[in-house]
């Protein structure tokens, strides 16, 4: 899930008073409505997240009102059936989910070939204007690029630069931005460029943290496999929004994200078919 900047995830320690607030139960409740309700098109019982909400230490009212809030944005839809009700995705809802899951669930798995171009833009925002600066920073972030400096966003994919534009019109900056391609000239460091950009021992961090937590892991059949399941998406979920997916040439040497990639894609595919039945159990009770 146009490229629509995912609602921040959680950190990849995943703690009982992380998952407390409302906000985290709405993070939480896009996992499950993107790993469950999407594929299976189904509308899902109150009752059933309640449960499953409920299992990863999330309070009944910090549910309800994480549905109240995704309803209010048009992700959702209630349906009344007597006393009860059940949530559907609305079709700007499945568009959103959709988009991200194709980039979370393909993310980490192969890069492309470098060309050593770099695409360069220019973009300032006042400091008053606080609101439009966080935007400008969340898109271009999610487009993969950073900022060295202030006021300039690099990119190692020149073929971005439709999406930067995109993203500079659409926020009222294009008549003072600028862009750039090219490769690195002679000035400075390359690798230290890239790492003042992009934090890449920050990034190692947060990999590292994530396959320690995850790998090993052997659920039961049931609320566990499931409940795991859905900590994992979780906790995979931020990595698009932190790691550029910068070229080989770029990384470390035995770069972490590699193995992370791999860790994810193993566990997700083993716990599919488990956690998916489970689901669907789940959600004929009601």
């Amino acid at each position: 899930m146009p490229r629509v900047a995912p609602e921040p995830a959680a950190k990849p320690t995943y703690t009982r008073r992380r998952q407390a607030g409302s906000g985290s139960a709405r993070s939480l409740m896009l996992t499950v409505f993107g790993e469950y309700v999407l594929p299976q098109a189904e509308p899902v019982w109150t009752s059933t997240l309640l449960h499953v909400l409920g299992g990863l230490d999330v309070e009944e009212k910090s549910t309800r009102q994480a549905l109240a809030r995704m309803a209010a944005d048009g992700w959702i839809v209630a349906e009344r059936r007597g006393r009860r009700v059940r949530w559907a995705l609305t079709g700007h809802g499945r568009e959103l989910l959709s988009e991200g899951a194709e980039r979370i669930y393909t993310f980490g798995r192969d890069r492309d070939s470098w060309d050593g171009r770099w695409l360069v833009l220019l973009a300032t925002v006042p400091e008053s204007k606080r609101d439009l600066r966080h935007q400008l920073r969340t898109r271009l972030t999610w487009a993969g690029f950073a900022s060295p400096i202030p006021g300039v966003w690099v990119s190692p994919h020149a073929s971005r630069e439709a999406e930067a534009k995109q993203v500079v019109e659409s926020l009222g900056l294009d008549i003072t931005a600028f862009s750039f391609s090219g490769p690195y000239a002679g000035v400075g460091s390359e690798r230290a460029m890239v790492e003042q950009a992009w934090h890449l021992g920050d990034l190692a961090t947060a990999y590292t943290a994530f396959v320690q937590e995850f790998a090993g892991l052997r659920p039961s059949p049931g609320d566990p496999v499931l409940f795991t399941q859905i900590r994992l998406v979780h906790a995979w979920r931020r990595f698009p929004m932190l790691d550029p997916q910068l070229p080989q040439e770029l990384l470390p040497p035995d770069w972490i994200g590699v193995r992370a990639a791999n860790v994810f894609n193993d566990l997700h595919q083993a716990w599919h078919p488990p956690s998916q039945e489970h689901w669907t159990e789940l959600s004929a009770r009601g």
